[in-house]
């Protein structure tokens, strides 16, 4: 089994941000060219690129529609995306213009069928957002906590032949505190789905333990800021997950 390591492009006003625990007050600009962006991660070897439309996720429709497009454009892997995806004509706009994989979370909670539908239509090309605030799902770009544990959100899609779920405890992201490799595991371990660990990525070490429990059913791993920042090599962290 091989991890899949997926850089992160998150977009806010057009350029490419982090931010600490999904706060849009807490945003730091890493630059203004998304797509140049993308290439820097091609030429370290990415197969695989992870987008959030973050204003998109608090608006519910697309925002940075144009960024994204340039993005698809140049990258010559797979992108996946998400933030406000919550309509069928959504999805379908984002696959006609290239996307490998759209991510859905506020809608799956919500409008559950929406996700299986798409899921039967477009098999292997819908991920489920898992987030968890305290071990609850959070909706809305994280802005609001449900009554929903992360195990039980999970396990509504069994059987409904999503790709992936998408875990990220909120708590840590942007904050280089370390992914919650323990949660991830349990919950790969608790459903037959596979799942994409993010939130907190710190180095290479996490990427060798998510590596080893890649036939637990970690698919794979987002890391954001701590490739900003420099702590983490992506050719590194490519070469372990390749190795696993």
């Amino acid at each position: 089994m091989t991890l899949i390591v997926f850089p992160a492009i998150d977009l806010k006003g057009g350029q490419v941000v982090r931010l600490a625990e999904g706060d849009m007050a807490r945003a730091t600009v890493y630059g203004d060219d998304p797509a140049a962006q993308a290439m820097l991660f091609a030429d370290a070897g990415a197969e695989h690129l992870h987008v959030v439309d973050l204003d998109g996720a608090f608006a519910g429709a697309s925002v940075n529609g144009e960024a994204v497009r340039s993005i698809v454009a140049r990258f010559p892997g797979r992108v996946q995306l998400g933030g406000g995806i919550r309509t069928r004509a959504a999805i379908e706009g984002w696959f006609d213009l290239g996307v490998a994989r759209v991510v859905i979370g506020t809608a799956a909670l919500e409008n559950p069928d929406l996700v299986r539908d798409a899921a039967r239509d477009f098999p292997g090309a819908i991920v489920v957002a898992v987030d968890a605030r305290d071990g609850f799902v959070a909706t809305k770009g994280w802005a609001d906590v449900s009554t929903v544990t992360v195990t039980d959100m999970a396990r509504r899609f069994e059987d409904a032949g999503v790709a992936a779920l998408l875990f990220t405890d909120v708590g840590r992201d942007g904050l280089l505190k370390g992914c919650n490799v323990e949660a991830t595991v349990d919950l790969a371990r608790a459903v037959r789905i596979p799942v994409i660990a993010s939130g907190g990525v710190a180095g290479i070490d996490e990427i060798h333990v998510l590596a080893r429990h890649a036939r637990d059913g970690v698919e794979g791993v987002i890391t954001g800021r701590a490739l900003y920042d420099g702590r983490l090599d992506l050719a590194e962290a490519l070469a372990v997950a390749r190795g696993a």
